[in-house]
């Protein structure tokens, strides 16, 4: 009696996957539609800001989010561009379930709300995309850097036909900080990341002369976006803008 074939490595895969989404199945975190963790209809019915805010002041609004005249001398950033609201229950939801539940999958639908929000709005793009650097305890604990799976999205996604450069580890992070939540001021949460993060001086033609989206997942004080920018703008950066789904 002939024997029967093994299954082939992708046959496994598939039984695999079958069996997850059995076990484990993908739910639309907004109306509990099976497949994808943001379904399509829900997607269309996250509303994209249409106005930015200083990053610094938050009071002066401009379409880019650039930074404005008063706080220039202040601030390494040049803007923060949010694309939409934390405040609507599924962006919330899904940033939480990402991050705090560990889903990386979650990352393709924010990042096509961040794309969307880019390609609508008139943000020269920039010549190298970085995401904010997580720290080697906190990457090993939670498996992936948000911000990177983001900006690599990005990267491939938003000029499809030539992406962007997307350097993963350009800029590290070098000091163990406790969460920023757990902070509750812009000063302590600068003073929390003082001297956190470093640029290898190997690495620093990767980034001088050119502007940057520095992409993080979302932004409450930017002390993070503000302390990535100072040591990237000392390595001789033209511009950094921070990138995030929400403020």
């Amino acid at each position: 009696m002939p024997l029967e074939p093994l299954a082939s490595s992708s046959q496994k895969k598939s039984l695999f996957s079958i069996f997850l989404d059995a076990v484990f199945p993908i739910l639309c975190l907004a109306c509990q539609k099976r497949g994808a963790w943001i379904c399509a209809d829900c997607q269309k019915k996250i509303p994209l800001r249409i106005e930015q805010e200083c990053p610094l002041c938050k009071k002066e609004s401009h379409i880019l989010g650039a930074t404005c005249f008063e706080c220039k001398g202040s601030t390494a950033l040049d803007g923060i561009f949010s694309a939409t609201y934390y405040q609507i229950p599924i962006v919330s939801r899904a940033i939480h379930t990402f991050k705090y539940r560990f889903v990386p999958g979650v990352s393709v639908p924010l990042s096509e709300i961040l794309i969307d929000a880019l390609t609508k709005s008139n943000l020269p793009l920039p010549d190298v995309i970085l995401p904010v650097p997580l720290h080697k305890r906190r990457l090993r604990f939670r498996g992936f850097n948000q911000a990177s799976l983001l900006a690599k999205n990005i990267s491939e996604n938003i000029t499809p036909e030539i992406p962007i450069p997307f350097y993963e580890n350009t800029l590290k992070r070098i000091r163990y900080t406790k969460p920023q939540i757990k902070t509750l001021s812009r000063t302590e949460r600068l003073a929390n990341l003082s001297n956190a993060f470093i640029i290898d001086p190997a690495l620093t033609p990767d980034i001088k002369g050119k502007s940057i989206w520095l992409i993080d997942d979302v932004a409450t004080t930017s002390a993070t976006l503000e302390e990535c920018a100072k040591v990237l703008k000392k390595s001789g950066a033209k511009s950094v803008y921070g990138i995030v789904i929400a403020r």
